[in-house]
Order: C-alpha cells, then structure tokens, then sequence
C-alpha cells in the first residue's frame, strides 16, 4: 500500500518510496486536476503534509535534508494556497450558518456568506498569476521527488527502530506540551500548533501500519476526529483575523455582531471537544509509546 514502511525491508528504499509516492500523486492531481482546480489545490497540499510529516519523524537523522524540504514543500503549498483559502472561509461560514442558533443569526451567516463568495471572486479574478504557479508546481515538486534520491540512513534494523521510536517519541511530547499551553492560554497559536502534530501523529499511524495493522487503524480514526475539531477550530480562528484585517467586507454591523458571536461560541464549544480528545489521543506516556513503537518493530525483523 502507498505510504507505509515496512520494517522487514531496507529502511532507505520503504522512505524513498513512502515520499515519492505521496509527490508523484501530487504532482498527478495538479496536471490533471480531475476534480477541479479547488479540489486539486485542496488535495496535493494533504499529500505535501503527510511527505513533511514524515521527513519530521526521521529529522534526528538527515537534519539538513529535513529542513530544505519542508522549507521547500511549505512553499510550495503556499503559493497555491489563497483561492483555497478563501473558498475554506465560505465553506466555515456555511458550517455557522447550519449550527445557527436562531433564525436571526441563520439570515446574518447567509448574507456573510455572501460577502465571502464577492471576495473569493475578485481574489480570484485577481490572482493572475495562479495558472502560472498551477503549471510551475509539478517541476518543483518533481525536484523534490528528485532530492530524496539522496536520503540514505546508515545501520540496520535496531538503529532504524530507535530512529523511528525517537521521532514519534518527540512528537507525542510536543503534542503534550501543546496541550498544556491550550489549557493555560486557550490561543490561537497553541490549538494551532497540537493540530500540526496531531496530523503527524496521524501520518505515523498510517506509514507505520504494517508494524500493528488493527491499533494503528484504530489510533489512525480517533487521531482523524481530533484533527478535524482541530481544522475548524482553526478555520474559525480564521474567519475571525479575516474581519480584523480587512474590516471594509463586514459593513453591516448586525451582520458582523451575529458573526463574531456565532464565531466565539463555536470556538468555545470546538476547543473543550478538542482538549477532551486530545487527552484520550495523547493518554500515553510518550516513551512508553516509543518502546512500543521499538520492539514491535524488531518483532517484525526478527
């Protein structure tokens, strides 16, 4: 299957294939956008995630390689990422507008709604350059399909097994760490940052599946529920900088007010689901889960 590591093969030749399968469907999707251009932007940036992810949880061993391909893969999804996110935003506000609490709120998120598609429009009537990036993509993406070709790891079985433990050992506490400061502070910044790694949690289920097929499936669907409280969490955080930074759409106070309360709520309510699924996601200890993670991978070489 695409996008896992077996452990009873040469760790090197699962890694390159693992990330440049991941690459050459990215690359697929935006040459031929079979669903449009939207939905392709949409789905070779999920791809682009799970080959970042992954390059995260061998960082300790090809540190350099790491840091130029996520610097260079973000930066591909960014130059791609404004219409998308515009359409994102209309699609937050029609989320509000079905969960509106009373009709008057219901009217107000309609209308909103509306604002937003006028200034998805114009974006899109004025981002130029955007069939330019579409067909400038695929060769940078294909650079990076090319640039794995260099990652090799040294040693055999055990030190590719400490290597994998290590790094998901690093990202379970990087989530708990997260957690805390989501309980402290309860920003923006902290919901932001335990959704990054709960998707690389959830890209480790998936490419490390072989090692323990019905827990990681298992792990993989509550992980994905976590990620998705996290991903409208976000898109509301959003929505919400959108009405600070660019005021002159909102010009209907009623309108605004509805909105901002309807935003507020949501978050409210998101973020508490959010914790409570965290703690059973992350429940844990994250060394105990690496010494898992580490002798399941011998059992499999054995």
């Amino acid at each position: 299957m695409p996008f896992q590591i077996r452990p009873d093969r040469s760790f090197t030749e699962e890694f390159r294939k693992a990330i440049g399968e991941q690459l050459w469907l990215a690359i697929h999707t935006l040459e031929e956008m079979p669903e449009g251009k939207h939905e392709a932007i949409h789905d070779f940036r999920k791809n682009l995630k799970r080959v970042r992810s992954l390059y995260r949880l061998v960082a300790e061993e090809i540190p350099e390689i790491q840091e130029q391909e996520n610097a260079r893969l973000r930066e591909i999804a960014q130059s791609l990422s404004t219409i998308r996110d515009a359409a994102a935003l209309i699609e937050t506000a029609a989320h509000l507008k079905a969960k509106a609490r009373n009709g008057d709120e219901k009217r107000a998120l309609g209308r909103i709604i509306e604002v937003l598609k006028v200034r998805r429009d114009h974006m899109a009537a004025a981002e130029a350059t955007i069939d330019r990036k579409l067909t400038e993509a695929p060769d940078c993406l294909k650079e990076a399909a090319a640039a794995v070709e260099d990652v090799h790891f040294n040693g055999g079985p055990r030190r590719h097994a400490r290597l994998v433990a290590k790094g998901w050992r690093r990202t379970a506490l990087k989530a708990r760490e997260a957690i805390v400061q989501c309980r402290n502070g309860q920003s923006a910044e902290a919901f932001h940052t335990l959704r990054k790694r709960a998707q690389d949690y959830r890209a480790y289920h998936v490419a490390l599946r072989p090692l323990w097929p019905a827990a990681m499936d298992a792990k993989y669907e509550v992980t994905s529920s976590l990620v998705d409280l996290l991903g409208r969490i976000h898109d509301l955080d959003v929505l919400c900088e959108l009405v600070e930074a660019e005021p002159r759409h909102f010009t209907n106070a009623d309108d605004l007010a509805h909105l901002l309360d309807a935003i507020i709520f949501h978050q409210q309510k998101g973020r508490q689901a959010a914790l409570e699924r965290a703690e059973e996601v992350f429940a844990d200890d994250p060394q105990e889960e690496a010494d898992r993670i580490e002798l399941l991978w011998h059992a499999q070489v054995s």
